[in-house]
């Protein structure tokens, strides 16, 4: 099984452990809420949200794979922990591979859609706004550090 089938089964699944073997020692990820993160912080991130949330279910169709880059768009849904608002992200996901394994991720989604669902009327007024994304992405990190120790 090719590499991004292995990381989104691993996901839909819920096997964080699994997704983290498939990346590169040198890998770095980046999406609107982790802007750059490092192999060990994607791990890290990954095991977080998959054992912090209980309701996620992952959908995903990868449309493109070959020995050095992907492409594949993914659902999620899931209660946002914070304010326990059900959210459906819709996200499209660029690969860099090399000998099998991801080494670089850029996941896409728009961050005011998903901060609408999220966070509720804030979201819905400010959700575009660098304030707001600055907040989110602060909080997040805030929280993967401590995920981290």
């Amino acid at each position: 099984m090719a590499v991004l089938h292995r990381f989104y089964s691993a996901f839909a699944a819920r096997d964080w452990e699994a997704m983290s073997a498939c990346y590169a020692e040198d890998a770095r990820f980046s999406d609107p809420v982790f802007p750059d993160l490092d192999a060990a912080g994607v791990r890290a991130m990954w095991r977080m949200l998959l054992t912090g949330g209980t309701d996620l279910q992952v959908s995903f169709r990868v449309e493109e794979e070959s020995e050095t880059h992907g492409l594949c768009r993914w659902e999620a849904h899931y209660t946002f922990s914070r304010t326990g608002r059900k959210v459906r992200n819709i996200i499209r996901s660029e690969f860099e591979l090399r000998d099998g394994l991801i080494v670089r991720q850029r996941d896409h989604f728009d961050f005011w859609r998903w901060s609408r669902q999220a966070l509720g009327v804030s979201g819905m007024l400010l959700g575009w706004s660098p304030l707001v994304r600055n907040k989110v992405r602060a909080t997040a990190q805030a929280v993967l550090r401590k995920a981290m120790r």
